[in-house]
Parts: C-alpha cells; sequence; structure tokens
C-alpha cells in the first residue's frame, strides 16, 4: 500500500479509510495500520508512535519514541485523518486517545517537528484551518462570555491570588506565580512610565488587577474596558475593597466604544480576541485618546509567522482568536503616525507561567471535576498544556510593545528607567 511518493488524491483517501471502517473494529487490518502511517508522515514522523487498539504500533521504534499515543478504535483513527487537530483535541477529552508519556514533553515533540509539504499535509491543513470569524460587538461578545464567564471561582483555583490570567515576568527563574504576576504588573507600568495623577484608558481588563496596581502603586487614574460582566463585577467590588474605587471606572462595554483624552494606553492580552480585520480600528481608538505626548503598550501572545489559529483551540476554548506576527501587531500603529520604541519577547517567561497554572490546575482536578465533567478537565488540561508546548517549542511567542507619538521627544534616552528604583 506504500506510495513510494505517488500522490493520493482526496478520492483515494476516501475510498481507503472507508474500506478500513468496513473492518470488524476488533481487528486492526492492513488499512488501518496504512493510513496511521500516512498521519504520521503528514507531521514528519514525530518519535511519538501510535499503539493501535489491538496493542500494535505504527511509527518510530522503542529505542527512539518519547511517547505512545493510544487510539482507542478505528472511528478515532479516521477522525485524526479528517480532523487533524480538532480531531485529536476532542479525541483526547474524550477519552479515546491516551498518551503514555509525559503529556508536556509529548506535545512539545509534536509541535517541534517540521512538517513536510506533502500531499496528505496539504489536505489535513486545509481542514484544519478554522472558519474566519467576524468580530463584530455582538460576536465579541459572546466569544468572551465563552471563555471568561466561566466562573471566577473556577479560575480561582489555579491563577494567583490577583487574578492575573496572562503572562508573568519572573526576575529570576525561581520565584513564585504571585510575586512574577506583581513583577509584571510594575514591569508593564515602568515601561509606559506612569506618574502620579495621570490618566490611563486600558483595553480589556481582565479581573482589573493591572488597573488595580496602577491606581494602588502609581496614583494614576484608570478608565478600564471590558466585555465580560464576571470580570467587570469582580474587578468593581475589588477596586471598593481596596478603598480606591474612586481612581477606576471599569466599563462594561467594548474598547470599540472608548472615548476622551488619556497620557497612556495600556493593552495586555485583549489582542489575540480582537481580530485582524480590526486593527485599524483599534488604532484609531488609541489615535483617538491618546495626547500628543501619550505613550501605550500593547502585550499579546504572538506568531513568528502568519497562520490560523488550531483549529481545536479557535472551536472549543478561544473563539474568534488570532495571535499576530510582530509586523501585523507594528500595523496597529503605523496608519496613526505612531512609533514603536521597544520590543520585547517573554517567550519563555509564558512557558513557565503556564507550568504553574497547570500545576494548580492538577492540584484542583477534583474540584473542577465535580464542578463540571471529566471532559472539562481533560480539555482543559489539554489547553494548558499544549500552550506550554507551543512557548517552548517556539510556535508562540509573547511581544510586549512600547509605542508613542511618531515625533514625540517625551521618550526615554536609555532603559535605564526600567531598573532605577523610584
Amino acid at each position: 500500500m506504500e506510495s513510494h511518493g505517488t500522490p493520493y488524491d482526496l478520492q483515494s483517501l476516501e475510498t481507503q479509510t472507508t474500506q478500513a471502517r468496513r473492518l470488524p473494529k476488533s481487528r486492526v487490518g492492513a488499512l488501518d495500520r496504512w493510513l496511521a502511517r500516512k498521519i504520521l508522515e503528514a507531521r514528519g514522523n514525530p518519535p511519538v508512535p501510535f499503539r493501535l487498539w489491538d496493542g500494535s504500533e505504527v511509527g518510530q521504534g522503542a529505542d527512539t519514541a518519547v511517547a505512545r499515543l493510544r487510539i482507542a478504535d478505528r472511528s478515532t483513527l479516521l477522525r485524526l485523518a479528517a480532523q487533524g487537530e480538532l480531531g485529536f483535541g476532542d479525541a483526547y477529552s474524550e477519552g479515546k486517545i491516551e498518551i503514555d508519556g509525559d503529556l508536556v514533553q509529548t506535545l512539545t515533540t509534536l509541535f517541534s517537528v517540521p512538517e513536510p509539504r506533502r500531499w496528505m499535509t496539504r489536505l489535513m491543513t486545509r481542514r484544519n484551518h478554522p472558519k474566519a470569524r467576524t468580530h463584530t460587538l455582538g460576536g465579541a461578545r459572546e466569544s468572551i462570555h465563552h471563555h471568561y464567564d466561566l466562573g471566577n471561582d473556577f479560575y480561582a483555583l489555579w491563577l494567583d491570588a490577583a487574578m492575573v490570567y496572562t503572562c508573568a515576568y519572573f526576575p529570576t527563574p525561581t520565584a513564585s506565580l504571585e510575586e512574577a504576576q506583581e513583577a509584571k504588573l510594575e514591569h508593564v507600568c515602568r515601561k509606559i512610565r506612569l506618574r502620579t495623577g495621570e490618566r490611563v484608558l486600558e483595553a480589556g481588563c481582565g479581573w482589573g488587577s493591572l488597573a488595580l496596581h496602577m491606581a494602588r502603586q502609581h496614583g494614576v487614574r484608570v478608565t478600564a474596558f471590558n466585555i465580560s460582566r464576571e470580570q467587570i463585577c469582580y474587578a468593581r467590588d475589588q477596586a471598593a475593597r481596596q478603598g480606591i474605587g474612586s481612581q477606576i471606572e471599569f466599563v462594561e462595554d467594548d474598547y470599540r466604544n472608548a472615548h476622551g483624552s488619556y497620557d497612556a494606553f495600556v493593552s495586555v492580552g485583549m489582542l489575540e480576541h480582537v481580530g485582524p480585520e480590526n486593527y485599524e480600528t483599534l488604532g484609531r481608538v488609541i489615535d483617538r485618546c491618546l495626547h500628543a505626548d501619550g505613550r501605550g503598550l500593547v502585550h499579546s501572545i504572538g506568531r513568528p509567522q502568519s497562520l490560523p489559529m488550531n483549529r481545536w483551540i479557535e472551536q472549543r476554548i478561544f473563539p474568534g482568536s488570532y495571535c499576530p506576527t510582530l509586523s501585523e501587531m507594528a500595523r496597529l500603529l503605523e496608519p496613526w503616525n505612531l512609533s514603536v520604541l521597544d520590543v520585547e519577547n517573554l517567550r519563555l517567561h509564558y512557558a513557565r507561567t503556564l507550568e504553574h497554572w497547570l500545576e494548580r490546575f492538577e492540584k484542583n482536578a477534583d474540584l473542577v471535576r465535580a464542578r463540571f465533567d471529566e471532559r472539562f478537565v481533560r480539555t482543559w488540561r489539554l489547553y494548558l498544556a499544549g500552550s506550554i508546548a507551543g512557548f517552548l517549542s517556539g510556535s508562540f511567542h509573547l511581544f510586549q510593545m512600547v509605542f508613542a507619538r511618531a515625533g514625540s521627544r517625551a521618550i526615554p534616552w536609555t532603559r535605564e528607567y526600567l531598573y532605577t528604583q523610584s
């Protein structure tokens, strides 16, 4: 059945898989093994063989294997062929795929192997591309609700005490998650050089941790936009408890409706949900709200190449998500004569952050299972582990981009301001 380089078309694949489906489920036939080999070839023959439902293996041998993927039945194998990443993610969530080995290491290995540009790779890539979503005001609210309104108590099980759901900044590799998230908040504040009494516009504030830190530690006034009701209610409550409610306005509205004049603009972890078709709109908001000597920072997960989001992530975890390249991020600014001052890539910091989150999630898995179900636990385990693998393998990056008006002279001469204690 080996092609020896002869390209099979889609009709040929469907004929082969139809024949495989007709075989008794308890028996692994030659067509099953052929299909398993083709799936592995399309993924660059990683050292992660398939263990089929009769115990036989297809792929690289025991001496080089990092782990093994146990395939429960023929229908699961066919889902891998037909649905790629979506089929893998759903099958893992359902317990139809088990991994004999470390989950993070296995996924990192899979992400690190270059995919050959063969006929089946091209076919699976086309099928893996999610349908483009339009980020209308209503659509954006629905997407955010899908992920961020699962319940504050759920996120409190595995985030830090301040409920920061973005990349931390580890001043030392051994810093705790709480120390690293506090350091990240201060790192952002230093980059935009906050001064007491200034006004700050924040687009996408999460549970309010950055706005609270800016007001509490730097004496600024913050207007923060978010369309997640649960997050906004939590943030308002925290501001009142900390006695700084008069300094912060948490607005339950879309960033596109922001107006006013501000000294600084900041967005941490929102750009991934904006959609490339709205980058011009976000740039227009920054331009109309930032005064002549204003400055800003955008913090976002990014990619080294322009690629659609993983189909499983886009459909099951973050609807409408897209992670831009650095050049795409820069195009936020260029039409409005805004200039990049500094870029920092915190890729490995995000991998470390996610390692902390996954460890805490696993410690509380029984509580998560009791609230949701086993499939939910496996889905989020795969999401967190896969995200670690994405950053470790270099598939994903974390960019912090600082900017100001192109002609502004109110910019730092050196980077000493980042490191000198005020």
